[in-house]
């Protein structure tokens, strides 16, 4: 995958509608709370790297045995799951803070650093997905609605819960979501080129990544 200009842009916008969202998903942008961005290289480690938009078709999606074995485990284990318009709450706020203690690079500062203050409907409708065991809510991810697109925007999890593959689990649970919803694209962020923490991104089946010019290539193929 080469391209052979430097893009570094952004803008803010309080509404953007949901096709406008696919369009703008579909040209490598990204959004936290109401300023968009995209930009095509970065440094990782010190290491000037390109990045990588992905997004999974979901006609071409089939889950891996270990993320089915994931999904049933926690299905087994007789966790609940709500999926509902986005809300935070107390509870949420303090669930990211303990979450953020994993990050030794890039440490967010607030839940507020990806959502808006209204993450319903600002810049666009967003939605989340909440895990409970009984009544102790140990993960969630939030994520926008486009109309042919849903897309993931951040999740978190308890620690105690580490072995239970929260984060797979909460992203197979918006990708069936989205295909309950009729949307065929899931948009699950950026990557690096080189080796870095987001490899778990490319180990779902179908994965494209944008090329910058303009297609989006299955990383089956060499980009």
């Amino acid at each position: 995958m080469e391209t052979s200009r430097v893009i570094f842009e952004d803008f803010e916008r309080d509404t953007v509608s949901q096709p406008e969202l696919d369009r703008l998903l579909a040209n490598g942008w990204r959004h936290a709370g109401t300023h968009f961005y995209r930009y095509n290289m970065a440094f990782h480690k010190g290491m000037l790297t390109q990045v990588q938009p992905l997004r999974i078709p979901l006609e071409k999606f089939n889950p891996t045995k270990s993320q089915r074995r994931t999904r049933r485990s926690n299905e087994a284990a007789g966790f609940r799951v709500v999926i509902r318009p986005t809300e935070i709450t107390r509870e949420k706020e303090k669930l990211f803070e303990e979450h953020k203690a994993k990050f030794i690079d890039n440490v967010p500062d607030s839940i507020f650093d990806f959502l808006s203050q209204d993450p319903d409907t600002s810049p666009c409708p967003g939605g989340e997905v909440s895990v409970y065991d009984e009544d102790r809510l140990i993960a969630a991810s939030f994520f926008d609605l486009g109309e042919e697109s849903l897309s993931t925007i951040y999740g978190m999890y308890d620690l105690d819960y580490q072995k239970h593959g929260l984060g797979i689990f909460t992203m197979l649970l918006e990708m069936n979501y989205a295909q309950q919803l009729g949307k065929p694209l899931y948009y699950h962020g950026y990557c690096y080129e080189c080796p870095s923490f987001y490899d778990y991104k490319k180990t779902f089946q179908g994965v494209e990544a944008f090329d910058w010019n303009g297609e989006w290539i299955p990383t089956t193929r060499k980009m």
